[in-house]
């Protein structure tokens, strides 16, 4: 029982009443929104024949106004291969990101697949088309371009860059078809905002109307590479984390079914958070996953972008070496 004296008055529940108001709504805020139902629906092309019509598919339901450079690429040796790999872009960028390193895949024996992400590639670099980008469709994307790649070769590895770290993390846990997935620099927070908020700001981020911020504030519109989009949309950014987060509570739960995993990281990243890169490893690791890490040391002053050859102090004499040994199995 509690004291007659000691028993709050009216004003005080109300007081109480707001406080406890206040700190549901911040917890709230903190937890992920909406990251369920972003499952796994595979389909896998079962011969080479058939990897090629879905191919012809996917290039046929591309937009209007593409840019040429960001046109799906297939570099095939003309019949299904030992290895297949899929190649994944970053945010804003298209696949002449990976052609290069894609080439020299295609030339160690690879079936090289390098599909634009939805709303990606267009020639008007100033369009708004990729702010409509849903985690729903990275997902389609991911199953899309895996099934396609089970014609192309008897074993599939998936490699990703920042947005497309994200994608093939995400496959990884929930395709088991997936023999190798390499997941470069994911996007699963960035640097700029505290790992504890990095859900307050996706979800306060889906419920505002969209804006776009420059890539460079100086250069804006001229930024390069040419094929690149020079802004951002935060609907697509928060679209991106809660494909994140989905992916990172899946791995709470249950181990990831791809055969192996390498998570590549950069120590002079100034983009990403490497911090919850490595949550979701430790993840994978306290359920015994075949998961590895590697680090590229940060006095090599690399950038975000590592791998695409047009970015500026570019470094793909060192980083393709070690991309390409990372991918023995």
């Amino acid at each position: 029982m509690i004291p007659e004296k000691l028993k709050p008055n009216g004003r005080q529940w109300w007081i109480i009443g707001i406080i406890s108001g206040i700190g549901l709504a911040a917890y709230m805020i903190l937890i992920p929104w909406d990251i369920t139902g972003l499952l796994s629906h595979s389909h896998p092309a079962r011969t080479y024949a058939e990897a090629l019509r879905r191919v012809k598919v996917m290039r046929a339901d591309e937009p209007q106004g593409m840019n040429p450079a960001c046109r799906l690429q297939l570099m095939t040796h003309d019949k299904k291969m030992p290895r297949a790999i899929i190649l994944v872009h970053g945010y804003t960028s298209c696949p002449r990101q990976f052609h290069r390193l894609g080439r020299k895949l295609y030339d160690l024996g690879y079936n090289v697949l390098i599909a634009p992400l939805p709303h990606h590639g267009l020639a008007d670099r100033m369009t708004e088309a990729h702010a409509k980008l849903r985690a729903e469709e990275m997902v389609t994307y991911a199953d899309d371009t895996v099934d396609i790649a089970q014609g192309l070769g008897r074993q599939v590895v998936m490699m990703g860059l920042s947005a497309g770290g994200v994608i093939t993390a995400w496959a990884a846990q929930n395709r088991s078809d997936i023999k190798l997935a390499v997941i470069i620099s994911p996007s699963f927070g960035f640097k700029k905002i505290p790992s504890l908020l990095t859900a307050a700001a996706m979800n306060i981020h889906m419920l505002l109307p969209d804006s776009f911020i420059w890539k460079d504030q100086v250069l804006r519109e001229k930024v390069l590479p040419r094929y690149d989009y020079p802004r951002y949309s935060m609907h697509a950014l928060a679209q991106i984390l809660r494909l994140g987060f989905a992916t990172q509570a899946a791995a709470r739960r249950a181990p990831p079914t791809a055969g192996r995993i390498v998570v590549v990281t950069n120590a002079n990243d100034n983009t990403v958070n490497n911090a919850l890169t490595m949550d979701l490893v430790k993840s994978w690791q306290a359920r015994s996953a075949n998961v590895t890490t590697y680090e590229f040391a940060a006095d090599l002053n690399l950038g975000h972008d590592l791998i695409d050859p047009n970015q500026p102090n570019q470094k793909i004499d060192i980083v393709y070496p070690r991309l390409i040994d990372l991918l023995k199995l």
